[in-house]
């Protein structure tokens, strides 16, 4: 059943288009994520459905219902944006129920329904303190049920968790996900960190220059990136540029055999990404093997990265702790890219946050 959907919607300033014609279902119950780097719509895009801005073109409904020019206070929608907006000459108790003190909900009525969010965000025993005594991670679980009080039929956060330190954040992306699972509310989560979407959402859409380049489970996003962007921003990726062959891609001196003919005529420029845990090092009898030379190892504990140069371009290597132990600085190996592994794109640059795009 679709909560929410978004037809055309577009918001221009002047004119340059912050979101160009996005469509998107928002199934009920389900946790979406909206995920791209700084700029590219995301916060816009939730705005308009939050009714906090009004959309140029395009429409907005929510069970059916036309809501695209609804302003935010008739929507039945809760908020939680980066500033959480405490009301530090309030107590814990009475943030939670502000929003239904002012709409003359009975004082009992609101003090025991602010301690039952406060239950459920495991709050228990904070209600009387002020705002200044929590922490970031307490002040984040009372945003959360202030948002909550009114019941909402829609949950939005925008970068909720961006002020937390990294260990708290990942704790925090835990508990609201558990939450949000428990209620069973629509949500949608606005962020720019790839490991919060992917360990949060049902479905993550990935957003670029004010379009959506692919929706989809955090899976079939990172198995199967549509495009080069979503390849390097999504995980890691190893880039190669090359040219279509016969149904293979010469990199280089280097005929690559993918799992099936590709489709691109010959000569056509195209671009090849392999994620790093993907490469096999130390196998010389394998598809698609060349040799690399270790410029570089990275520790991290349970994986180890090897930076190679090879006749492919400079490519890292993700391996287990325990496979790569002998191998060190200076070391000459043979390595292959599964043919399944590949990903083929027209040629492009993709914009990499890990720095491993194709120069």
């Amino acid at each position: 059943m679709c909560a929410l959907a978004l037809k055309d919607i577009r918001k221009a300033y002047g004119d340059a288009r912050a979101v160009d014609d996005v469509s998107i279902d928002f199934p009920q119950g389900e946790l979406t994520a909206l995920l791209g780097p700084s700029g590219c719509g995301k916060t816009t895009l939730l705005r308009m459905i939050a009714g906090l801005e009004v959309p140029t073109a395009g429409t907005i409904t929510l069970g059916g219902r036309d809501i695209t020019r609804l302003p935010a206070h008739s929507r039945k929608f809760g908020m939680v944006f980066q500033s959480f907006a405490l009301f530090p000459h309030l107590s814990v108790r009475e943030n939670v129920g502000y929003a239904l003190t002012i709409a003359g909900t009975p004082r009992a009525e609101v003090m025991a329904r602010a301690d039952k969010l406060l239950d459920l965000v495991q709050l228990q025993g904070f209600a009387d303190r002020r705002i200044g005594q929590l922490s970031g991670g307490q002040r984040q679980r009372v945003a959360i049920a202030r948002a909550l009080a009114q019941e909402p039929e829609v949950f939005l956060l925008d970068e909720p968790m961006s002020a937390l330190d990294a260990k708290l954040r990942e704790e925090m992306q835990v508990e609201l996900r558990l939450l949000q699972q428990r209620l069973g509310i629509t949500t949608i989560v606005v962020t720019h960190d790839q490991r919060e979407a992917m360990t949060m959402a049902d479905r993550i859409v990935v957003m670029s220059k004010g379009k959506v380049e692919q929706s989809g489970s955090p899976q079939q996003i990172y198995q199967w990136p549509a495009t080069g962007f979503v390849a390097g921003f999504i995980g890691r990726a190893n880039f190669m540029e090359g040219l279509a062959e016969n149904g293979k891609i010469r990199v280089g001196d280097v005929l690559l055999t993918l799992p099936k003919p590709a489709n691109f005529l010959n000569g056509a420029p195209v671009q090849l990404a392999c994620r790093p845990e993907a490469i096999r090092l130390g196998t010389s009898e394998a598809a698609n093997t060349v040799k690399g030379t270790i410029t570089f190892v990275r520790d991290l504990g349970p994986v180890r990265d090897f930076h190679l140069d090879t006749p492919l371009g400079k490519l890292v290597a993700e391996q287990g702790a325990d496979q790569g132990r002998n191998l060190k600085l200076g070391d000459t190996v043979p390595l292959s890219l599964p043919p399944e592994a590949l990903r083929i794109y027209p040629r492009g640059i993709a914009e990499s946050p890990m720095g491993m795009a194709a120069e």
